[in-house]
């Protein structure tokens, strides 16, 4: 027999007299659970979320609230989280590939999608994320409540690829460093990056400090974890959020919410900037069964600890194996400021007009035009079409017959945003892959004519994106894309003229930036980069451990 307290949270869960959840086997348990920030409607009527933050209140750009300590007396009514689901939950994004069909990746696949958390693999597709960020101050209760009532409702890969299989909230799990100590395992899991955690990380990445970063990853001995969850109706996530509170009542302080909204059309699926993004995923072998042209694969060890591929895996853990580090960063964008910038920059072209020659500076810098298509298939117009069909959108390699590879920027300049961050014949790197996932931020979406007359952004609210990629090392992922890539002048090598910084997402800490090869009338020109138009919030490295890690390890 359950503990009665127990006993009476499952009933709530369930929706179930007390004494039925009772007398149910704990493992074949379903709830679903989870999180929600403070609403609002934007002035164009997008209703998004403000950031709440219990740990400061002086948050220099996102409006803060106070998240209430929870009511365990105000059991919530969860009926509408009961299904089942009749839409798809993940977006339907033209130019994004799509995701391996269930049936396929039941009879054919060689990952274990039943226990691999579904963030994981599934990537840029949600429509309504929030990130819950937690102390766990009863480790004891935390643990017993997280075996009993969370653990069966962890949504995995296989059950996002089918609409009928999806839950009406998807839920996911990761836990930092100090999360694991707490939960009372001091493991080794071979990432000394993660270990040490994000913050010890700022000035190895480029951050300039840490003033501007919220004030909970600046915290990393209170912050233990985070629950990702994810649905396509505000008010299952409000629903969640009531549940996820009355479970765990006091075991657990909400220290930080963040809610990403994709973008409404004619915008969706692309970021603040105006990009569509999450364009270039690898191709995991043991998943993705038919990869698209252009379209890299990689071995499942890059992405899952404890695969093939892993590069740690002699240092890791057993229970390690099917999970992945995330590491998140909470990435605002200064889009008035970054719109004005390309319309001063923009060279004069004979017979284009100013905002045209900006779009093609914009698209230089990016590697992409706005719709997605690349500037090596095509360097000076737009080409929609090829934007949204992911059969051509990423077959390209940089190469030209008759161009020289090192030295050649007609097509696309070497410090490009996506050719730093995937060089391909540039530089055939792997291991040096990581898989995106993670949400726009929506809370003020459209810029505003007080904006845009000023070139200066709101400075109450806040826009930009909550980033995340999973990878089996964060040396050798995020940190290594950012640090080795897109902020060395130099990468890719022996390429001339020096290639510069990343414009997109390139720091320097408190130095000067430039790239190359921005005017296609003279690619050997430089242009200033004086302000950054991403500027880090801060985040977090957290490890995802599989379902059955959480289950038989971390929750007994």
């Amino acid at each position: 027999m359950l503990p009665s307290t127990l006993s009476n949270l499952l009933a709530v869960v369930l929706c179930l007299p007390v004494a039925l959840a009772a007398s149910l086997n704990t493992t074949t348990l379903t709830t679903t659970g989870i999180v929600a920030a403070t609403t609002t409607k934007t002035t164009s009527g997008v209703t998004s979320s403000l950031a709440t933050n219990t740990t400061s209140s002086t948050s220099t750009t996102v409006k803060p609230t106070t998240t209430p300590a929870p009511t365990t007396s105000a059991v919530p009514n969860t009926t509408i989280l009961d299904g089942p689901r009749t839409t798809n939950l993940l977006a339907d994004i033209p130019g994004l590939y799509p995701l391996p069909n269930a049936t396929d990746v039941v009879k054919n696949a060689t990952l274990n999608t039943t226990d691999i958390q579904g963030d994981i693999l599934v990537g840029m597709k949600k429509q309504l994320e929030v990130f819950y960020f937690f102390q766990i101050n009863n480790v004891t209760s935390f643990k017993t409540k997280l075996h009993n009532i969370i653990v069966p409702k962890i949504t995995s890969v296989l059950q996002l690829l089918d609409t009928t299989t999806q839950p009406i909230v998807c839920l996911n799990l990761a836990f930092s460093q100090t999360g694991i100590q707490t939960l009372g395992f001091n493991t080794n899991l071979g990432d000394t990056v993660f270990a040490a955690g994000q913050a010890a990380d700022a000035s190895n990445l480029g951050d300039p400090g840490t003033t501007n970063w919220v004030p909970t990853f600046t915290n990393t001995k209170a912050l233990h974890g985070v629950f990702l969850l994810a649905t396509d109706n505000q008010t299952y996530m409000d629903v969640q959020i009531q549940q996820l509170q009355y479970v765990f009542g006091t075991d657990i302080t909400n220290l930080y919410s963040l809610e990403g909204n994709i973008r409404p059309p004619p915008y969706k699926g692309h970021e603040m900037f105006g990009y569509l993004d999450g364009i270039g995923q690898p191709a995991v072998a043991g998943f993705n069964l038919s990869p698209f042209p252009g379209q890299l694969t990689v071995s499942p060890g890059v992405i899952l600890a404890g695969e093939p591929g892993d590069l740690g895996i002699a240092s890791r853990p057993a229970w390690a194996k099917d999970g992945s580090f995330l590491a998140f960063r909470q990435l605002k964008q200064l889009v008035p400021e970054f719109d004005n910038f390309l319309l001063q920059v923009a060279p004069p072209i004979s017979g284009w007009t100013q905002q045209q020659s900006a779009d093609l500076v914009g698209a230089r810098m990016v590697g992409r035009w706005k719709s997605g298509a690349p500037t090596d298939l095509n360097p000076t117009a737009d080409n929609p079409s090829q934007g949204i069909d992911p059969t051509q959108n990423n077959n390209f390699d940089y190469s030209h017959p008759g161009f020289n590879l090192a030295t050649d920027e007609s097509h696309c300049p070497f410090a490009a945003h996506i050719r730093k961050t995937r060089p391909r014949a540039d530089l055939n790197a792997p291991d040096n892959t990581i898989m995106r996932a993670g949400a726009d931020v929506i809370l003020l979406a459209t810029v505003t004519a007080t904006e845009t007359a000023s070139s200066t952004s709101n400075s109450t609210m806040e826009r930009g994106l909550a980033f995340v990629s999973y990878q089996s090392s964060i040396a050798d992922g995020f940190q290594f894309l950012q640090t080795v890539w897109a902020n060395q002048p130099t990468f890719a090598p022996s390429h001339t003229p020096e290639p510069g910084w990343d414009p997109i997402i390139g720091q320097a800490g408190t130095g000067t930036r430039f790239m190359n090869g921005y005017d296609i009338q003279d690619t050997s020109l430089n242009l200033p980069l004086q302000q950054e138009f991403v500027v880090s919030r801060g985040g977090e490295y957290f490890f995802s451990p599989s379902i059955s890690a959480i289950r038989d390890v971390l929750s007994v």
